[in-house]
């Protein structure tokens, strides 16, 4: 079977009235203890939760239908059923089935509650980093959200649907009620991550992480003379070290992340050596986003060209499995990723930069059907920010205000923004994203078009496909 039969076939399965109609049915509430018909019927089917004939009904319509997406992307449909003990898994299903149900079956698919969302939950850090999206400093925003308006939120995105929160910053490790909101999070449920720049990670810091989050995202800008300059602060790399050292020796799923800029470029072969001599589970070049500080350093933004190297090389030691996982945010990645397959039958497709290697061996041969979904760039889309006054913003890198949680309900933001519709329609994207074979899966960085042309829709110019709007910036600076 082909992918485009594959994409064909779910679109039968999935598009048709009586399903459509079955899944509005069963995602209604189910009038007795706010759980939703279908979150009543997955404890049926899964654990064997008493429920009446009606729950038993919808139990046994969305086992057959979780039978057969599990025969159609090739996996074992008792591992889905496994799985479906997890609550973050059981919570994602529900959110792709309730995001089919509101906007059918579409490439890139756009989730009922963002399967992500990035919480800068302070501006305030022990760091200044050139490149900073938050221009984070030592003040603390007048009107940052409050611990109790901090579990009220994560109240609201539970009901909401939301799967996986990673608390950001600034540093969010200098909140002082970081843990205890990092732990209300992980009792509601939610996969758990935070990013931060490390230097705060003590042993007693890391055996704190290791209880209330999932996953650590450190970030590491260059060897010792790159990343201390890069980051402000002299002295710091031997700490920003220690703290990944102490992460990974507590067993927390480790991640080093440098945002890819000239000042470091010529050193990512390095830091991945040294990321995998520290042990860490996984590596991500962040796509430098012309906003907050790095306004300020535009200049040394990478070229397309260089852009397209690194992503090679980046995927060439994916392959090797003597190294971690390896990522980038750049959209673009995937587009490497399935040329590469379309070349090489033993390479691997790309569905997300968070899809690890046992999600794609379970998957192996089906990943360009879920790069198709998934789609790339997932602002707005899968994905979006909260701001730590509680503004909504479609990436924490393309800072439009959309709503806040003071003033609105989360959900009513995500399904009813105008700004969020628009983004979500690539019919409407600019310059060579408009026409490119490869929209569904990338669809270019929507910040990084937006910090560069101020238009949610403009080209990335950081793709070889639109080299002609990089060289047009260049020439105008």
């Amino acid at each position: 079977m082909t992918e485009a039969l594959t994409i064909a076939e779910i679109r039968r399965w999935f598009d048709n009235p009586l399903v459509k109609t079955f899944l509005s049915n069963a995602l209604k509430n189910n009038g007795k203890d706010e759980k939703l018909i279908i979150e009543e019927a997955l404890d049926n089917l899964v654990f064997g939760a008493k429920c009446g004939l009606t729950c038993r009904f919808y139990s046994w319509v969305i086992g057959v239908i979780l039978k057969k997406s599990a025969k159609t992307f090739g996996t074992n449909p008792e591992e889905v059923l496994k799985n479906l003990k997890e609550p973050v898994f059981r919570r994602g299903i529900v959110n792709v089935l309730e995001g089919i149900a509101n906007f059918g079956v579409q490439t890139p698919q756009t989730t009922a509650a963002p399967f992500l969302v990035v919480w800068q939950l302070t501006n305030i850090c022990n760091l200044r980093c050139k490149h900073c999206y938050a221009s984070a400093s030592s003040q603390v925003m007048p009107d940052e959200l409050t611990t109790d308006e901090a579990k009220n939120l994560i109240d609201e995105l539970a009901r909401t649907g939301v799967v996986a929160i990673a608390f950001s910053g600034g540093e969010p490790l200098m909140r002082k009620d970081f843990f205890e909101l990092a732990t209300y999070a992980k009792e509601k449920d939610f996969y758990v991550s935070v990013a931060t720049n490390g230097t705060l990670i003590k042993p007693k810091i890391a055996r704190k992480l290791k209880e209330c989050v999932n996953y650590v995202e450190i970030s590491l800008d260059g060897m010792k003379e790159t990343h201390e300059s890069f980051r402000g602060i002299p002295g710091i790399f031997n700490k920003t070290l220690k703290g990944i050292k102490n992460s990974v020796k507590e067993g927390l799923d480790v991640c080093i992340a440098p945002t890819i800029t000239k000042f470091n470029l010529n050193e990512i072969p390095e830091i991945l050596e040294l990321g995998k001599k520290l042990g860490v589970n996984r590596f991500i070049a962040f796509n430098f986003i012309p906003t907050g500080r790095g306004k300020e350093i535009v200049n040394q933004d990478i070229t397309p060209e260089e852009r397209e190297k690194l992503l090679n090389f980046l995927y060439s030691k994916l392959l090797d499995k003597n190294y971690p996982d390896i990522f980038s945010t750049a959209p673009q990645y995937s587009r490497i990723a399935i040329k590469a397959a379309q070349e090489n039958s033993e390479a691997e497709v790309l569905p997300t930069h968070f899809a690890g290697k046992e999600a794609r061996e379970a998957l192996k041969g089906k990943t360009q059907v879920l790069s198709d979904f998934i789609g790339g760039c997932g602002c707005g889309r899968i994905y979006c920010c909260i701001q730590p006054n509680g503004d909504i913003w479609p990436c924490v890198f393309m800072p439009i205000k959309l709503g806040n949680v003071r003033k609105n309900k989360f959900k009513d933001v995500w399904l009813g923004n105008l700004i969020l519709k628009d983004l979500r329609d690539r019919s409407k994207l600019e310059g060579h994203c408009k026409v490119c074979n490869f929209r569904n899966v990338c669809g270019g960085c929507r910040a990084r078009a937006y910090g560069y042309f101020k238009d949610i829709h403009a080209p990335d110019p950081g793709c070889i496909y639109n080299k002609k709007y990089w060289d047009e910036l260049k020439s105008a600076m």
